[in-house]
């Protein structure tokens, strides 16, 4: 008797900035693919994960947050999550239930009602384009039951919902029923990865991204998102241990400054923590080296796009 046939088909993740769309991609497929803050427009690029279940393969694109764009980069970001999910054999648009559900009461937040418009937003396009998705309300943790059934049947009276899940990325309630789901809108055909490969994304950009998630947990305020890290130089030697040099970009001095900190201590603190955990990632030891460059106008610089997968055009 032949064995059942194999499966592989993409999932494009997306949804307005933090969401949860990275916390929930690592999770499915049970590895660190994306970095995870707690900040709006952490992930910049699409990173595809690759998660193994029996004869199915998934690939899941973990696109970058969906939101008004204001600049070139911004521009780019949202196009990435929209090609995502055009060239996916399933979409999943995750909603932060806690944060819809707050931007509608007399005390929401400025961060909770610009959440709102971008997820109110996602929903237009979708019914603009005729899709369908599979809709996960996330951080359910956060809302009481008759308000999440509440907003459930909002979203399904939307028109664009096929189906529908209520989960926590963070804890895994739910995901099992999401994920058997996905699993079983995948098209027969071969497997595009290796078993055991989990992502496309290169170690090169991995490390750089790790970094950037260290700065991002370790700053504050706009610094951020006007920053952004490259992998300059990448050396093995015999012992197998590796050297990796890479370069922090800021807009400013004064952001320069607040990256070093005093007598560079912020830097120091964030190379350690990046280098811990590209070592246990990479399974051998790393000798990490940052240097912070004030490049006033790299979100204007081609390479720059390149190197984090976007496209300059637009």
């Amino acid at each position: 008797m032949s064995e059942p046939a194999t499966r592989c088909g993409f999932v494009a993740v997306i949804g307005a900035p933090n969401a949860g769309k990275s916390t929930l991609v690592n999770r499915l497929v049970g590895a660190k693919v994306s970095i995870v803050t707690h900040k709006v427009q952490t992930t910049r690029a699409r990173v595809r994960g690759v998660a193994v279940k029996d004869r199915t393969q998934i690939v899941y694109i973990d696109t970058p947050g969906i939101f008004a764009p204001r600049r070139r980069l911004d521009r780019a970001m949202v196009a990435a999550a929209w090609d995502g999910a055009a060239e996916a054999d399933a979409t999943l648009f995750l909603v932060d239930a806690g944060a819809y559900r707050a931007a509608g009461g007399p005390d929401a937040s400025a961060a909770a009602r610009r959440s709102a418009e971008d997820v109110d937003r996602i929903v237009e396009a979708l019914k603009g384009n005729g899709a369908k998705v599979l809709l996960a309300l996330n951080k359910i943790d956060q809302i009481p039951r008759q308000a999440l059934l509440d907003l459930a049947q909002r979203f399904d009276g939307t028109g664009v919902v096929d189906d529908l899940f209520m989960i926590s990325a963070e804890t895994g309630d739910g995901v099992g029923d999401l994920e058997a789901a996905l699993l079983e809108r995948m098209p027969e055909g071969p497997w595009m990865f290796p078993e055991d490969q989990l992502s496309d994304v290169t170690d090169r950009l991995l490390a750089a991204e790790i970094t950037r998630e260290k700065l991002f947990l370790r700053l504050h305020q706009e610094i951020p998102y006007d920053l952004t890290v490259e992998t300059e130089r990448w050396e093995t030697n015999k012992k197998g241990e590796i050297r990796i040099e890479q370069i922090v970009y800021v807009k400013r001095d004064s952001q320069k400054a607040l990256v070093l900190g005093r007598g560079g201590a912020t830097v120091k603190a964030v190379g350690a923590a990046a280098r811990a955990e590209l070592s246990q990632l990479l399974e051998t030891p790393v000798h990490l080296f940052l240097t912070v460059k004030t490049r006033e106008r790299w979100e204007d610089e081609p390479a720059r796009y390149r190197e984090m997968g976007l496209d300059f055009a637009g």
